[in-house]
């Protein structure tokens, strides 16, 4: 059976950012140093936190609790909304096999133990399993082309 493993970044590991930052590059066109940037920035504080997900030490799936996403710089009124569940990512040929959920699970988890009540999210494309996690849809908004969907739990 296949070793699955949570792991909470440190602001020290570069190494990590920059695959990280390699892998929303590929599939969102972040820029890279502004995702380790914010990698930083998030794991220097106390209330935020990014994860890593491993299968059987092969790094695979990533997501994080952030204050503050790129939507809310589009969108101002979203400022009125902390805590967001972000980034979440799976490498593309481990989708489809539950890690996803499970990364979010954990990653909703160490938020309760952080006292944070209620979390916010926004997807394009993976409503469907945030609505099985238990999220409800607060709004669907036009980024550009992209059809958003602004959802909350707690």
């Amino acid at each position: 059976m296949a070793e699955l493993k949570f792991h909470i970044l440190k602001q020290e590991e570069e190494s990590t950012f920059q695959l990280l930052a390699n892998w929303y590059y590929d599939h969102w066109q972040m820029p890279r140093e502004k995702t380790i940037e914010k990698l930083k920035k998030v794991t220097s504080s106390r209330q935020q936190f990014h994860v890593l997900m491993t299968v059987d030490n092969i790094p695979i799936a990533t997501g994080g609790l952030h204050d503050h996403v790129s939507l809310q710089d589009k969108v101002p009124r979203l400022n009125e909304y902390k805590d967001w569940l972000a980034l979440v990512y799976t490498i593309p040929e481990e989708r489809g096999k539950g890690y996803g959920a499970q990364l979010c699970n954990f990653i909703m988890v160490c938020a309760k133990e952080k006292g944070v009540e209620k979390m916010y999210l926004f997807t394009e494309k993976a409503e469907s399993l945030y609505m099985r996690l238990g999220w409800t849809m607060l709004e669907k908004l036009f980024e550009g082309e992209r059809e958003l969907t602004v959802m909350t739990i707690g």
